[in-house]
């Protein structure tokens, strides 16, 4: 059967995804890249705040329409949705044939028609880079943050075994992987549920610089703050193929704020935190997000919060409103903001961010940096692609004027940064 698969939210339900698409695959079927060639399609659905939600819905909604037409002969549902809202979700929607929570990769194989495979195989999608891939580390929290569902609907913290983790980078880096960023809800706490010390996320960095070839960039997202040691920064810094780029989310800058969402951080530790790494490597990328509009906050508390960015001086900021939670602590605390002031100070915070991005990217301008190629445009004589500083997706990009005949999508090159953007960089090709 001719199957369209579609992965909403982020890159954990990626991966998901292709393993999913992977036991599709090992039962005989074929995953398609567009909809109209399908015979059954599948959204793996996300439920981290209430648009994700929302869009999840308005997706399945389509893809029943398009059964009720003609158009498909089943639909199928996963993910974050159904671990979230199941039962209401199933007696709502009877035209959908296919219901399964994450992981539950067999029950969908065994409804669309196949033999399900124990072991975990992933195969890429369609929509997705062959050569920047991702390595989910462990599933699920026990951070217990009070704004986030994450632990209703994902569980408690699991990790996965080193060895496993290895096997399954090795085969990205065979099927063309030139770039792996380590996923997770928290690396920071990889391994305390295998009796690992705190020292299990260094552990597992060395064991994959170890055993991985030294072209391949190593990139590390979603770190909770209140476990980045000196260690971990100085073990990023140094290392071989680890690229110096840390997606820390803080969620605000405030003192009584943090309190509240549970973060079991102080403000002035964060702001020492990516201090510390800047002393480290002045070019440490340094990403995060941050929260409005949390219950209680105040003018002043996002006034220190907009002080707080100032100081440590992101190169990105990923920011959103607060969205009270069905079932987190903070979705019944007083002092709920108004959607126009958190819209206003969204702007605000954004405004800044701005303005600090493109200050961080002019530092850059002269400088020779290495860019993996993800598009070449033979025809114009120009490329695209992102060096250390960007995370794909959510980042920037580097265009690269100037190509060489023969550059290919997936070659990892040499730039001279020409010029800043606030978000994206230009440079030429340095031929060597």
């Amino acid at each position: 059967m001719k199957i369209y698969l579609l992965s909403l939210g982020c890159a954990k339900n990626t991966v998901d995804s292709e393993c999913l698409a992977g036991a599709l695959g090992r039962a005989g079927h074929e995953i398609v890249e567009r909809i109209e060639l399908a015979d059954a399609a599948i959204v793996n659905t996300c439920a981290f705040i209430r648009p994700a939600a929302e869009e999840s819905i308005d997706a399945i909604l389509d893809l029943e329409q398009m059964k009720l037409d003609g158009h498909l002969k089943k639909v199928g549902v996963v993910g974050c949705l159904l671990n979230r809202y199941g039962g209401e979700l199933v007696q709502e929607m009877p035209n959908i044939d296919i219901w399964a929570r994450s992981e539950e990769w067999d029950k969908v194989v065994a409804q669309l028609g196949g033999c399900p495979e124990i072991g975990r195989c992933r195969l890429p999608l369609p929509s997705t880079s062959r050569y920047s891939r991702y390595l989910k580390i462990s599933e699920g929290c026990d951070n217990r943050c009070t704004y986030c569902a994450i632990p209703a609907i994902r569980g408690r913290l699991r990790s996965m075994p080193i060895d496993i983790i290895l096997s399954e980078a090795a085969q990205l880096v065979r099927e063309g992987a030139k770039e792996l960023c380590v996923v997770g809800q928290d690396l920071t706490a990889y391994g305390a549920d295998l009796g690992g010390g705190s020292d299990s996320l260094i552990d597992l960095l060395d064991a994959l610089e170890t055993s991985l070839p030294g072209e391949v960039w190593i990139r590390l997202l979603y770190l909770h703050p209140s476990r980045v040691t000196v260690r971990l920064l100085e073990r990023v810094a140094s290392g071989r193929q680890i690229v110096p780029y840390l997606d820390i989310p803080v969620q605000h800058g405030d003192e009584r704020i943090l309190a509240a969402m549970n973060r079991h951080i102080e403000a002035e530790r964060l702001i020492s935190i990516f201090k510390t790494a800047r002393e480290i490597n002045p070019d440490f990328a340094l990403r995060t997000t941050i929260m409005v509009g949390f219950p209680g906050e105040k003018k002043s508390h996002f006034e220190n919060t907009l002080e707080f960015v100032r100081k440590v001086s992101f190169d990105r900021i990923g920011a959103f409103q607060f969205y009270a939670e069905d079932g987190t602590e903070a979705a019944n605390l007083p002092g709920q903001v108004s959607n126009a002031t958190k819209r206003k100070r969204l702007d605000a915070l954004m405004a800044l961010q701005e303005e600090i991005s493109f200050r961080r990217q002019e530092l850059f301008v002269g400088k020779e940096m290495k860019v993996l190629v993800e598009k070449v445009d033979e025809e114009a004589g120009i490329a695209e692609g992102r060096s250390f500083r960007e995370a794909p997706e959510v980042d920037g990009v580097v265009e690269i004027r100037n190509i060489r005949n023969g550059l290919r999508e997936g070659d990892v090159v040499k730039v001279r940064m020409i010029e800043a953007m606030p978000h994206d960089m230009i440079g030429e090709e340095v031929i060597i």
